[in-house]
């Protein structure tokens, strides 16, 4: 049977006293039965919270935040306070029992922002752009040897301790002087590599082997006529090219042998192209010996040299969040993609079949096929325009146009959200570099307070005590006056 008090209201509307984080709160109990299996819909005298003497629940949580989950409770409505961190707010309603869909849509955006935010941390913490020397705890990790027997004993053995300085001389380029004399070498090389393979394409710097052959001038004369042979680079090209690779090979063999994880190492793409690029040019330098390296085709496959650029990515951060935010794009860009060829596809047959049927006389149609005209529209979506092909009625030149201004709006609209998500990588970026690289730890909570009670407050010297009386006579008291004045009223 539900109790009544002296007023003649029920108990589940006494009011309710809360202290969240020194600011207090009064709602209903009734109020805070409108969320069933919430934690102050089951809230109890027994509960350690409750303070007999205050007559409150005290919770050290953040004020702002639960007086927007009060006010939930109050109109069914979760709004999100625009004065806290996201994982914040998601720790206080996981406190209360609440869920995060619970959020209204229009602060749904604004909740959420975090979430992203997070996630660019993540990958950011992924790529390891700030840091510059591992500990050694880190790279005996990275090695898998932190369970290792010797490493617990405190006796690593040398050659372990030499294959991790060498693995981060060469792995972290900032991580002492010798890393940064070995990265700059590298780079040296690479430079030196690409410009060689540049330069040898120059006819100043080809040597050209000229026969000569003997003509008959007529039965008793004869004549020596000059005919072009064959052409080769200058042999200093071919001394640069040795030294160049010799380095390749002994950096790519070193970082082979010490890295801790070979299988993916095997599996990098960077590492892929450096072994491609070596191995190219021993395979181009011994079909040149056999005289075999007339095939245009070995030209052409031996500018993977020029991908070697790619490792300069490594000593930049600037240049991996170019790649990252390009890889997080991805979907952006396929649908462009995809969008861009469907328009191409449209507009190239609209254009090819308007110039035909419109022209006099065929031969001055300049689309022969539809793949021409794909052509065309591909330049002109793309705002290049070479000129080699162009519409000359006037449907065709219409259709141009319109192909023209479609081509700006499908490719400039997608822009945005790519720039946007690098822009997002680099400012955490620079955030994240001025940050210290140290910073306070908080230490352990004291051991947890026993919940209060009367007797044992009142228990607590002399004189709490005395101010135990002072109490029980002040509520006797009020008892006697409260039986007085009910006598009275009723006489």
């Amino acid at each position: 049977m539900m109790a009544v008090n002296l007023l003649g209201h029920s108990d589940i509307d006494a009011r309710v006293i809360l202290n969240v984080g020194g600011t207090r709160f009064e709602t209903s109990k009734s109020t805070l039965k409108k969320l069933p299996a919430t934690r102050l819909s089951k809230l109890t005298e027994q509960l350690s919270s409750y303070d007999p003497i205050l007559n409150e629940y005290f919770f050290d949580r953040h004020p702002g935040v639960f007086s927007q989950i009060l006010n939930y409770y109050r109109t069914g409505k979760l709004h999100y306070p625009i004065n806290v961190c996201g994982p914040l707010f998601e720790d206080e309603l996981s406190f209360w029992g609440l869920q995060r869909e619970e959020v209204e849509p229009c602060c749904w955006m604004t909740y959420t922002k975090h979430r992203s935010t997070a996630e660019t941390l993540s990958i950011l913490d992924s790529l390891e752009l700030d840091t510059v020397r591992s500990s050694q705890q880190e790279v005996i990790k990275k090695f898998g040897w932190d369970d290792d027997f010797d490493y617990i004993q405190g006796n690593l053995p040398r050659y372990k301790k030499v294959m991790m300085i060498v693995w981060q001389i060469f792995e972290e380029p900032r991580s002492s002087t010798i890393a940064k004399v070995i990265t700059v070498i590298s780079i040296f090389f690479i430079l030196v590599s690409i410009l060689s393979f540049v330069l040898q394409t120059l006819s100043m710097f080809r040597i050209t082997d000229i026969d000569f052959v003997t003509v008959y001038i007529n039965k008793t004369a004869t004549d020596r006529t000059p005919t072009l042979s064959r052409q080769h680079v200058h042999p200093s090209f071919d001394i640069v090219e040795w030294i160049c690779n010799t380095w390749f090979v002994f950096e790519i063999m070193i970082r082979f042998i010490v890295t801790p994880n070979k299988k993916e190492f095997c599996k990098s793409t960077l590492n892929i192209i450096d072994f491609l690029a070596t191995t190219w040019f021993f395979f181009t330098w011994a079909l040149i010996k056999l005289h075999v390296n007339d095939n245009e085709a070995l030209d052409l496959l031996s500018t993977i040299r020029i991908m070697r650029l790619f490792k300069l990515f490594n000593h930049h951060p600037g240049l991996k969040v170019i790649v990252t935010s390009m890889k997080y794009s991805s979907s952006v860009l396929w649908l462009l993609i995809f969008f861009v060829l469907i328009a191409v596809a449209v507009f190239a047959s609209l254009i090819y079949y308007a110039e035909r049927m419109t022209t006099r006389h065929p031969d001055e149609n300049m689309f022969r096929s539809i793949p021409d005209a794909l052509w065309f529209n591909m330049i002109t979506m793309s705002t290049i325009g070479y000129g080699d092909l162009y519409p000359k009625t006037m449907l065709g030149m219409l259709i141009g146009a319109v192909s023209t201004v479609a081509g700006v709006l499908i490719i400039d609209l997608p822009m945005p959200i790519i720039v946007e998500s690098f822009a997002n990588f680099y400012t955490h970026l620079r955030a994240r570099s001025k940050l210290p690289k140290t910073r306070r730890k908080i230490g352990p909570a004291e051991s947890k307070i026993k919940k209060r009670t009367a007797m044992a407050t009142l228990d607590n010297g002399q004189n709490l005590k005395l101010l135990g009386q002072t109490v029980r006579a002040s509520i006797f008291g009020s008892k006697t006056l409260t039986s007085h004045n009910i006598k009275s009223s009723v006489a």
